[in-house]
């Protein structure tokens, strides 16, 4: 790319001299400015990767304009100009902010050195830009790791994404990174030095979650003696992440909405709305569009929320990725557990692409942890007899599934392998969710919302 230069000067015959001289000599583009006024009005419209002013100006003198540029954009290289005796001035310049200064009349050779010198500032700066985006590129991604074509697919549209002050929905099954995608997007964004807020909201009671949405006044309910600040203003100035937002009941999608729509909320047992500067990034594992039909999502808030779609990959979609994720999984996590680092034997690797990992990334992650624990001579190797939870749902007996459509067969068999699984789990911990979340390798509150959704009640299963 061509290199550009604005020369700022009130002089016609100077501005004439040097955009002749220095084009050919410095093989760049010389755009020219007779006050400081114009030039503040070029700099609005247009980048330079160097100014040269003179200091001696008319209504804005050289040293205004110095200041006023460096208020702006204050990785901007600025040389200033002098006449002889004035170089009290010029030091002053120096120390608000400019590169280098040159007196009149010029050596133009020396001109030339000092000019390039002051470029080649301009090109380490935005070097040094381009490396800081590029390493925090890094940082955002670092523990989303693959190289299959369905995670390039999300990388790009995270990094387009987060460029944009835009609502996202991140949608794909439990286990596959849609709070590291969340996470992603914010710190590539413009808002990265504001707050990163997040909710799971089913495992929020109705009432409670208003609440900790937008706040409350002092008052407003019983055992409000003090008021207290809502998550939306918590997040102000960053991104309020609303994960598994399909399990929101109508009534908090109708105030999720006006949010969206009016950028304001309105606390409980206030009658004042509050302006809030927050981008919503929502995340769901269910099917929105089948649960807009059954009437328990509102259309427009969903049209709302997925302006732009992120779909995070099943792990099985995916498999390739696997030997990376896992090497990935086991530094991390021997460094964690203050293990010393193993390896990975083919048999091990081999074994783990063969299974089906239902909780994709999360159960793999579990399944690593559990290896490393007990791993011997530093190898990792299969286990002996694999974990129920690497069965594969075929065995589970299920309905004939000839009359059904794809999407009901596809639910009868997920209906009866949670049934048959979470029942065997129940059964072993004698209805103890803790204890069976724990051994699925899952979060509890994810644990109970699969219950809820299959109407299976860990009661039953107990003493």
């Amino acid at each position: 790319m061509e290199r550009r230069l604005l020369i700022v000067d009130d002089e016609p015959d100077m501005l004439h001299l040097l955009k002749r001289s220095l084009e050919p000599d410095l093989k760049c583009a010389v755009q020219t400015a007779s006050s400081g006024l114009e030039a503040m009005e070029i700099l609005g419209q247009e980048r330079f990767d160097l100014i040269v002013a003179d200091i001696k100006m008319p209504k804005m003198d050289g040293l205004e304009l110095l200041e006023k540029v460096q208020a702006q954009y204050p990785d901007q290289t600025m040389v200033m100009m002098t006449g002889h005796g004035s170089i009290d001035v010029a030091v002053q310049a120096i120390q608000k902010g400019a590169y280098d200064f040159v007196t009149k009349p010029f050596d133009h050779e020396a001109l030339v050195v000092r000019l390039e010198k002051a470029l080649e500032r301009s090109r380490l700066i935005a070097e040094n830009r381009r490396l800081v985006r590029w390493c925090g590129q890094q940082r955002a991604f670092e523990n989303m790791v693959g190289q299959s074509p369905a995670m390039q697919t999300v990388f790009d549209t995270i990094k387009t994404v987060s460029q944009t002050d835009m609502t996202v929905l991140i949608t794909g099954e439990s286990g596959t990174g849609k709070e590291l995608a969340a996470r992603a997007i914010h710190s590539l964004s413009p808002r990265s030095s504001g707050p990163f807020v997040a909710i799971n909201c089913p495992t929020v009671p109705e009432n409670i979650l208003e609440s900790e949405l937008f706040g409350y006044k002092k008052g407003a309910f019983t055992h409000a003696s003090t008021s207290r600040q809502g998550l939306f203003e918590e997040a102000n100035g960053g991104t309020l992440f609303l994960d598994e937002i399909g399990d929101v009941t109508p009534s908090i999608q109708t105030k999720l909405l006006r949010v969206l729509q009016e950028k304001e909320i309105k606390p409980l047992g206030s009658n004042k709305s509050r302006k809030v500067n927050v981008r919503i990034v929502a995340s769901t594992n269910q099917d929105l569009q089948k649960r807009i039909d059954e009437g328990l999502f509102r259309e427009d808030f969903y049209y709302r929320l997925a302006v732009v779609p992120v779909v995070m990959p099943p792990l099985r979609e995916r498999n390739g990725d696997i030997p990376l994720i896992a090497a990935h999984l086991a530094a991390k996590h021997c460094k964690d557990l203050g293990k010393l680092p193993v390896t990975l034997s083919p048999n091990f690797v081999s074994w783990l692409e063969n299974q089906s990992w239902t909780g994709n990334v999360r159960e793999l992650e579990n399944t690593i942890i559990q290896a490393i624990l007990f791993s011997e001579e530093g190898t990792l190797e299969p286990p002996k007899t694999a974990p129920a939870a690497t069965q594969s749902p075929s065995r589970i007996s299920v309905p004939d599934l000839s009359s059904q459509s794809y999407k009901e067969a596809k639910e009868s068999i997920l209906e009866a392998f949670h049934r048959n699984y979470l029942g065997a789990l129940l059964k072993e911990t004698g209805g103890n969710v803790t204890q069976a979340a724990r051994n699925c390798g899952m979060e509890r509150q994810n644990l109970q919302q699969i219950l809820r959704r299959y109407n299976i009640s860990a009661q039953d299963y107990r003493d």
